[in-house]
């Protein structure tokens, strides 16, 4: 978008008509010493002149290098289209359980089960994409806990990663105490009102070197909270092979005690994934509890285009100068009405 910064500075624009009317007229004195053939002596040395003609153009002149000053005065600029700027957020860890368990094709929409993990990308996916303004992170964890991204304002760098995890590729257990030790980590050295961490996952923790309970703790005295997600439902699934199968919940080794506790101890919320409608309500009250920053700051980025009037008044103050010296006279004339130039 074009616009002057000093659009009042255009109101000069007709200030030389008002001089000219305005102020009274100054008397030129005759010479005392004429010469009546100064023009035939000015075309016998190729310099012939046209007064009328001359004068005209250099009028034209003035007046177009009095319109480029006013106007680069007025300092014409272009605004570029608004560019948000990155506002400080929060800080969120996600943290996602990849055992062999989230293989459970368990979780209901429009009338299919699907697998845990194919669900939980898909949801995750979308929460992550209304963060902006906050860090994310991202934490995938099964036998171990590993970083797979730290903490970034690159939205579609997480949901890629997230995307690209695939089962077993942290193990077949549920390290869920290293996966809290390891978000702790990564936030500890960020502003104290700004740690959260979101742990989801469908099991109890049966691997790892700290205990669910022992990460809580040592959370709360970093300041982290913890919002905890069980994805389970309550459907009947069966369990083993041939005669030593049994039919079982789908439910049945999600330990919500232990969540329960986590949340309570670091001032964060327990929630409970039947479906995949039950998760994605979820993530919707998270965005309620823990909301975004409305107050996202644009800019638009100004380019400065006074340069372009100020070299166009060079070259008038120039060729202005030139044709007052006599340096060019062979300009083409301006004719007047009546006349000739």
């Amino acid at each position: 978008m074009f616009e002057f910064a000093y659009p009042l500075i255009l109101a000069c624009l007709p200030l030389p008509i008002a001089v000219y009317f305005l102020l009274p007229r100054v008397e030129v004195k005759q010479s005392a010493l004429k010469v009546p053939f100064y023009h035939a002596l000015a075309q016998m040395a190729g310099r012939g002149t046209s007064p009328n003609g001359s004068n005209l153009t250099q009028k034209i002149i003035a007046i177009s290098l009095w319109v480029t000053l006013v106007l680069a005065g007025a300092k014409p600029q272009w605004i570029g289209d608004p560019i948000p700027l990155q506002s400080e957020g929060r800080d969120m860890m996600l943290a996602v359980d990849l055992s062999g368990s989230m293989k459970i094709q368990d979780m209901l929409y429009r009338g299919q089960n699907f697998r845990r993990v194919d669900v939980v990308k898909s949801v995750v996916a979308d929460f992550v994409e209304q963060r902006q303004g906050d860090r994310l992170g991202l934490i995938l964890f099964g036998d171990n806990a590993y970083l797979q991204a730290p903490l970034t304002f690159d939205r579609n760098t997480v949901k890629q990663l997230l995307e690209e995890a695939f089962l077993g590729m942290a193990g077949n257990s549920t390290a869920i105490g290293d996966a809290i030790a390891l978000g702790i980590k990564r936030l500890k050295e960020r502003p104290d009102a700004a740690r959260v961490l979101i742990l989801l996952t469908d099991g109890e923790n049966t691997a790892g070197e700290t205990s669910p309970i022992q990460a809580a703790e040592l959370a709360a005295i970093a300041g982290v909270k913890i919002y905890t997600i069980g994805v389970a439902s309550d459907q009947l699934i069966e369990d083993g092979f041939g005669f030593f199968s049994n039919t079982k919940k789908a439910s049945a080794d999600l330990d919500e005690n232990t969540l329960q506790v986590i949340a309570d101890k670091t001032g964060g919320q327990y929630f409970r994934a039947k479906d995949t409608q039950g998760l994605s309500a979820i993530y919707e009250t998270l965005n309620k509890i823990e909301p975004v920053d409305q107050d996202a700051r644009v800019y638009r980025p100004v380019q400065s285009l006074m340069h372009w009037p100020l070299a166009l008044a060079m070259l008038l103050s120039l060729l202005l100068a030139l044709l007052r010296c006599g340096v060019i006279n062979h300009l083409p004339a301006i004719k007047r009405k009546g006349g000739a130039a």
